[in-house]
């Protein structure tokens, strides 16, 4: 099967999960046997004079890198119109296979939506989307402002224009039939894949000092960091000395600072921002206790990394949290937005540190069994085979009636 992946994030080029995400379906598809072109765009602030749009192979995908139209606003300022400006480029880059047919379009999220569907009516082929979060799960199911207005509505017109629909776990599937059925085409569940080799097992191992807590992802309000730092001062008073590590960068950086001062463990708190994969994997195997407090998770792939590498897990279990972790199994869960709770969770971790590996190994077993790539590339590659193309009748333009002007003589 011949299969044009359409994709804001492809290494280089990754900002979160969905990147990582794209590339490890991607590729297994490719070791299953099909034809993967993955439609993407080169890194932000590339010059397209000294940076033109790529098409090359890697790991047996087809890459085509769109550059940026050159323009004056960022993400950061004016979202709406740079994914516009994103999408025309992307739109122009997949228009240059015409020495190649897909049989289907595979969009992953809203900022690709134009694209996606525009490509997909060029080719006359099924669209398949992944919803792998919205906006009104972001902001606890609150739409507010004009941007998050044009986001939801983005949203709502791709998951209307898919033929197929793929969603991570059940409770996103419910969140997405929830906000904009009925009449939706069919949502199959396929979670998230774990490459296990890249995330080594490692024991807990006795280390001199107090506990280590580890919280890595990034830096926004429905991540719940903020809980795990005022947690922080009533785990310390039943485990003296315990720190916190946060690995990541996001909008709440400051403010989080801030928090930790106000809780008065500042010190005990420390920010390391983004880091590479080979140090994470050295603060993954040297914590205590990996801490998820998620408001809003429609999988929670780090949750996963973490129990790859037989870190303890903390976790909420809102939405594929849920899911994704065994409370008493595979991991100790809360209730989000509960510091309390938190600081207990995390206490029963630290008080039986026999019991964590013991979950800690289950879960790493869950993840050989459930979660393996190429199990998800199967899964999904079926979707494929099912969807249907539907018939996309064009928006009606409004019919204008000339009269003729009246005649005064």
């Amino acid at each position: 099967m011949k299969i044009l992946m359409v994709s804001w994030e492809y290494p280089p080029v990754v900002i979160g999960g969905l990147g990582r995400h794209v590339h490890h379906l991607a590729t297994d598809l490719v070791a299953a046997g099909h034809e993967v072109v993955v439609l993407s765009r080169r890194p932000t602030g590339t010059d397209p004079s000294t940076h033109p749009s790529t098409d090359e192979v890697s790991e047996g995908v087809r890459v085509i890198a769109a550059a940026q139209d050159p323009h004056e606003f960022t993400f950061g300022t004016d979202m709406m119109a740079w994914t516009l400006a994103m999408g025309h480029a992307m739109v122009r880059s997949g228009l240059t296979l015409r020495d190649w047919q897909p049989d289907v379009v595979h969009a992953h999220d809203w900022l690709v939506a134009h694209p996606a569907v525009a490509l997909a009516e060029y080719f006359d082929v099924p669209l398949v989307s992944t919803i792998h979060a919205t906006e009104a799960g972001r902001h606890s199911g609150w739409i507010s402002g004009q941007v998050s207005r044009q986001v939801h509505a983005l949203e709502s017109w791709l998951v209307h224009e898919s033929d197929s629909l793929i969603a991570c776990s059940v409770s996103m599937r419910e969140e997405i039939t929830r906000l904009f059925g009925p009449g939706l085409s069919e949502i199959c569940v396929i979670p998230n894949g774990i490459d296990t080799a890249g995330w080594p097992f490692a024991p807990r191992q006795p280390h001199a000092g107090p506990p280590e807590l580890l919280y890595f992802g990034r830096l926004e309000y429905e991540k719940g960091v903020h809980e795990a730092i005022a947690a922080l001062p009533r785990i310390r008073r039943a485990h003296p000395g315990t720190t916190l590590t946060i690995a990541g960068d996001g909008t709440q950086l400051d403010w989080l600072v801030e928090l930790a001062r106000k809780h008065k463990v500042r010190k005990a708190t420390k920010f390391i921002g983004r880091v590479d994969h080979q140090e994470l994997l050295r603060l993954l195997h040297r914590a205590d206790a990996a801490v998820l407090p998620s408001h809003y998770e429609p999988f929670g792939i780090v949750a996963l990394e973490a129990a790859a590498t037989g870190t303890p897990l903390v976790t909420s279990n809102v939405g594929g949290l849920g899911e994704a972790v065994i409370d008493g199994f595979t991991g100790v869960s809360c209730p989000p937005r509960d510091v309390a709770a938190l600081a207990a969770a995390v206490r029963t971790v630290l008080d039986d540190p026999a019991a964590a590996q013991q979950r800690a190994v289950a879960a790493r077993e869950r993840l050989t069994a459930d979660f393996s790539w190429s199990t998800v590339a199967d899964d999904t590659s079926q979707v494929y085979l099912a969807a249907k193309r539907g018939e996309r009748e064009p928006q009606r333009r409004r019919v204008i009636i000339e009269r003729p002007l009246p005649d005064y003589g």
